[in-house]
């Protein structure tokens, strides 16, 4: 009898160093540039496409079971994936959810994100660990026709992430207001009508559910763009500050931010951080910024708060960490990562100034960290 034959590739990914791995294309048909990295949440792809950090990253997914829940509008975390594209090892299969509203493959194709499935995770999520997030070129041609060696170019060309600003990109426009507060069953999101605390969110790239996070803990939010100055933030008068999560080098987006965090701390106001929000901060206090070999992506890193010993099962996602060897006096580190030792917390010794390297609104992840919504919602109460 003779064998079937298999189906030719339909994407291939192009590795800077010349590997290759070739697989089944869905969503849109195409071609990108990025950076290339491994997440292990096992939940939350669609979370993970459309979290803001990942601007300029092609995602390889280790856990297989990528699609099978579908996508609904519920769970976007910015109005269109910003990810670069999506690297798992098993195709897509129809959607087995009672709130699925559209299959992962139309939904990417819609939004113009590439994907690639049947690709050996594995082998390249090692690949990633022991030579550092590569620069990559993710094709998708229904035809199978790939010129294998200028897609190998066009990785080598990527200029990757270093220097680049992205939080310019995939910051707002212009100032909104925010008043939904995190989903609860069996009503879904409700809105804050009784807040205590005026707080301005300063918008690098932030995801909804750590507005809806600060929404819930009792903040009237107004989300300002990534390069908002000291005087427009505190034209509001707030009670707080909070500095979001988003992509790219924290010293580029330094170049604008730091000044206006300068600004703000000169005034006493309270102050919280979130991923790139963390590392702002830490520049703003005289720390510096370095690149990780392969970041942290993904929804089971354990965080140990080091004044009380406790440790937190968090959710992470950010390439650039804060050097805890080049804090000043007078900021205190509050929390590292057991996994690497490296930075995740630092605070002001005397004031109500804190931030934190990875997520404490979860989507997707553990809710270990929601706490930290609640102490920046305390401190403004004094």
């Amino acid at each position: 009898m003779a064998q079937a034959s298999r189906p030719h590739p339909t994407a291939c990914l192009a590795l800077a160093d010349g590997s290759l791995f070739y697989g089944h294309g869905f969503g849109a048909i195409g071609e990108t540039v990025a950076e290339l990295c491994f997440n292990t949440a096992m939940t939350g792809y669609q979370e993970i496409m459309t979290d803001p950090s990942y601007a300029g990253q092609v995602v390889t997914f280790t856990f297989p079971h990528v699609g099978n829940v579908g996508v609904n509008t519920d769970d976007d975390e910015t109005a269109v994936p910003v990810a670069a594209g999506m690297v798992v090892k098993w195709d897509p299969t129809e959607p087995s959810n009672w709130r699925a509203e559209e299959h992962l493959s139309t939904w990417l194709a819609r939004r113009g994100r590439i994907a690639i499935g049947g690709v050996d995770t594995r082998r390249l999520t090692r690949a990633i660990r022991q030579q550092g997030a590569p620069h990559v070129a993710l094709a998708h041609d229904p035809s199978g026709n790939f010129d294998a060696a200028a897609l190998v170019a066009k990785a080598r060309g990527f200029a990757g992430l270093e220097g680049m600003d992205l939080a310019r990109e995939v910051s707002c426009r212009q100032s909104y207001r925010w008043d939904e507060m995190r989903w609860a069953w069996p009503e879904g999101y409700k809105r804050q009508a009784e807040a205590r605390h005026k707080v301005v969110a300063i918008d690098y790239g932030a995801k909804r559910n750590i507005l809806r996070c600060l929404a819930s803990a009792g903040c009237e939010v107004t989300v300002m763009p990534a390069t908002t100055t000291a005087e427009e933030v505190l034209a509001h008068e707030p009670d707080g500050v909070f500095l979001s999560n988003g992509p790219g080098d924290p010293a580029a987006t330094g170049e604008y931010a730091v000044p206006m965090i300068r600004g703000v701390l000169d005034r006493g106001v309270p102050l919280f951080g979130i991923c790139l929000g963390h590392q702002m901060l830490a520049l703003a206090l005289g720390g510096r910024t370095i690149k990780m070999n392969h970041g942290h992506h993904g929804a089971n890193h354990p965080v140990k708060e080091i004044e009380t010993g406790k440790v937190e099962i968090t959710s992470m996602n950010h390439g650039f960490a804060v050097d805890g060897q080049s804090l000043p006096d007078g900021v205190i580190e509050t929390h590292v990562s057991l996994f690497d030792g490296s930075n995740c917390g630092i605070r002001l010794k005397d004031r109500p100034v804190f931030s934190v390297q990875h997520h404490p609104e979860a989507s997707p992840g553990p809710q270990d960290s929601f706490y930290l919504f609640e102490r920046f919602a305390d401190s403004m109460a004094r």
